[in-house]
């Protein structure tokens, strides 16, 4: 046997070992540096991971609180429904993107598959309605209206239908008592987005993926009152999911009711009476343009004087809110959002604006006296006005001799308005101003609460616009670069004017003043605000912030937040100014221009004030306005290209107050027909359960109308009345 040297395998085998040893510490070394990884530096993170693995939340969403009338009438709240939805997650997770379970579902829906996968598919700024907005996590409602067999259909053939859940369900209903659509105040909900999550994280009020979240009118106003806060149930389970025990659990909190000044019997009669109106126009001639009247779009507002509040508030063409609940269609989001829809989601009596014609006169009184004018003086209503070659005409081009300012209301002579404001502009500088003009005119205006938001608890107010010197300025810099494009010193109409605005838009013309003070030219208005100031008027002079709200009550009825009304401000006049004011205004109804349409009226027991309102707009038809007062009421209406003030929304106007005080066209007052004589006071009682006894209203239905009387047969009508 033959030995082999040491020598000959020891250099081999020492390397061998070597690098075994080198493998070795370096797998040592690489599981201590995960090691430390994992439970040092990141360990509280992984650790905290690791206790949300064994633990499950189940998330129960919190009832949403109704919306009341005064009386505790709902005009919105919620009904249980069979909801059929889809879990976006889960059909992401299949290999065709959960289409061919769609197509299944849509056949037991009775729907097409595309209307469902339309449903499902998350919205941006190229995807059209219908789509998701909310977040992508959460469920997404398929439709609210399954009936039980389907809703069994998909629960017995769970296989059939990966992701999709059909399950009772509390949705929202807008429930429009009486035939009280009250659309536009009283707004929609839809899904939360998850921008709007993140931004709500820290806040009092943060949202969960379910969360339904107001978009307008008073559901987006009073959100976080009515959405409550959801249940929130965390199981502890092993890790097959076995449930081992409830870790904790934090029950859900139902939201509170909102109680509003609403009675929705009166807004029944609001609606009516504004959509018959325009029906009417319609059918009127306008002797300008020889067609009808379009009367396109129109809104009222019934407010309490001495508060405030809002009794009934209607915009045309309206809407049913009833479209968003589980998600619009792409029909129906075009019905209300398309270039043919005429736009119904705007609330027209905040939103709306136009010029307000004589209406507005009683803001150039004020402003008259204020300046030193006597209201009982001397002015001439001749049936035109000359400014620097132009002739601005009277309504009809009718005068009126020599007048008081009082008169110049009640006849609503434009001729003396156009005088007293062309003499202040003269008196402030004419086209070169004084340093620091009186500018009365436009001072008092702003006064009165306009070119700015009312603070009516609703949202996306709009403010109107004064024209004044600093918003000549404005829109000059805004427009000069057009105009100066545009104009052309010998060139046709539109080219001149556009030369002349790029060289003198920023300055005040004689033209401008003029037509300022009929409430023409460049200012706008809306109903609210108007609305606000006949009432300031009616109450002796305060500037109410207008309030739909009026408590917000718990769901269990035991705690109650009266929402109190607040005034912003106080009408810029004197007590006997204003008792003059008012004296004209009963004229109007008795003698002037309203008179032939509150023919019979109480005026005895119920004094009634008015002003009529026919604004011309270039382009388009004449504005509707009527604005009217008594003690405890007032009700302004408009009607966009409705025709004359007193003939369009006057009897309507009319019907309106007959309903409010039980009145039949003799003006014979039966108080058991009475809708509310007086403003509601008490708020309605809700019970430890969360139910109200509130009382059943019947759908609206006109009595049989007489003919209306001829103006002629009007006692103390004037021979040289006018229908403004």
């Amino acid at each position: 046997m033959t030995n082999i040297p040491e020598t000959g395998r020891t250099p081999r085998v020492q390397i061998r070992l070597i690098v075994i040893q080198i493998l070795v510490l370096s797998l040592l070394l690489t599981l201590g540096g995960r090691l430390w990884y994992l439970q040092i530096r990141n360990g509280e993170e992984y650790a905290e991971e690791a206790s949300g693995n064994h633990v499950q939340q189940v998330v129960d969403p919190a009832v949403r609180g109704s919306i009341l009338d005064a009386r505790g009438v709902p005009i919105a709240d919620n009904e249980t429904r069979l909801v059929v939805s889809a879990s976006r997650t889960d059909l992401m997770k299949m290999k065709d993107d959960g289409k061919a379970a769609l197509a299944k579902l849509a056949d037991v829906l009775g729907m097409s598959a595309k209307d469902v996968s339309d449903k499902v598919r998350l919205c941006d700024s190229k995807t059209p309605q219908p789509c998701w907005n909310g977040s992508p996590y959460q469920p997404i409602p398929i439709t609210d209206e399954a009936s039980p067999k389907q809703a069994l259909q998909i629960r017995e053939r769970a296989e059939d239908f990966p992701g999709i859940t059909a399950e009772p369900t509390a949705v929202r209903r807008y429930a429009a008592p009486g035939k009280s659509n009250t659309a536009q105040v009283l707004g929609y909900l839809s899904p939360v987005t998850d921008e709007e999550i993140k931004k709500a994280e820290n806040t009092d009020s943060p949202f969960l993926r379910s969360d339904q979240v107001g978009r307008s009118g008073l559901e987006r106003t009073y959100d976080a009152q009515l959405r409550g806060k959801a249940g929130v149930t965390r199981y502890e389970v092993d890790k097959l999911g076995r449930v081992l025990g409830e870790a904790k659990a934090d029950p859900a909190e139902p939201g509170a009711n909102v109680v509003t000044s609403i009675d929705a019997r009166v807004q029944a009669l609001s609606e009516y009476w504004l959509n018959d109106a325009m029906k009417k126009a319609r059918k009127e001639l306008d002797r300008n343009t020889n067609e009808n009247y379009k009367a396109d779009a129109g809104a009222v507002v019934v407010m309490e004087n001495k508060t405030g509040r809002i009794v009934s508030m209607a915009s045309n063409p309206d809407y049913d809110p009833n479209a968003w609940v589980g998600g619009i269609s792409g029909k129906d989001y075009t019905k209300l959002t398309g270039k043919k829809s005429n736009y119904p989601l705007l609330n027209r009596a905040i939103q709306g604006q136009a010029a307000p014609g004589s209406i507005f006169k009683v803001i150039p009184t004020t402003a008259a006296v204020n300046a030193g004018y006597d209201f009982n003086g001397s002015y001439p209503c001749p049936s035109s006005y000359s400014v620097g070659g132009q002739v601005f005409k009277n309504f009809e081009s009718k005068g009126h001799g020599s007048i008081t300012l009082g008169q110049a209301l009640e006849v609503s002579c434009d001729t003396v308005f156009y005088k007293l404001s062309h003499d202040q502009w003269i008196k402030d500088g004419g086209i070169k101003p004084k340093k620091d003009p009186k500018d009365w005119f436009y001072k008092t205006a702003h006064q009165f609460g306009l070119g700015k938001e009312t603070g009516i608890d609703l949202p996306n107010e709009v403010t109107g616009r004064v024209p004044d010197r600093q918003w000549k300025k404005d829109y000059w810099k805004a427009n000069k670069d057009g105009w100066c494009k545009q104009g052309k010193k010998g060139g046709d109409y539109v080219e001149k004017i556009a030369y002349e605005n790029c060289l003198e838009g920023m300055k005040m013309r004689a033209g401008d003043s003029v037509n300022y003070a009929i409430g023409q030219g460049d200012t706008l208005v809306t109903p609210i605000q108007m609305a606000t100031i006949y009432s300031a008027i009616a109450n002796g002079g305060t500037l109410y912030d207008p309030t739909v709200g009026k408590a917000i009550i718990s769901a269990d009825g035991k705690q109650v937040e009266e929402i109190k009304p607040k005034s912003h401000g106080k009408l810029p006049m004197d007590e006997k100014t204003r008792t003059d004011i008012d004296g004209a205004l009963a004229d109007v109804a008795t003698k002037g221009t309203a008179a032939w349409r509150f023919g019979g009226w109480p005026q005895d027991k119920i004094p009634m004030h008015a002003k009529t309102g026919t604004a011309e707009v270039y382009g388009k038809q004449t504005t509707s306005w009527f604005a009217t007062y008594t003690k405890d009421y007032s009700i302004v209406m408009t009607i966009s290209q409705g025709g004359t003030g007193s003939g369009a929304s006057g009897p309507a106007v009319r019907k309106i107050y007959d309903g409010i005080y039980g009145l039949d066209e003799d003006g014979k007052q039966d108080l058991k027909k009475a809708l509310l004589p007086q403003p509601q006071k008490n708020l309605p009682k809700i019970e430890k359960d969360g139910s109200i006894d509130s009382p059943k209203i019947k759908p609206y239905k006109p009595e049989p109308s007489k003919a209306p009387k001829a103006p002629q047969e009007l006692a103390g009508a004037p021979a040289n009345w006018r229908r403004d």
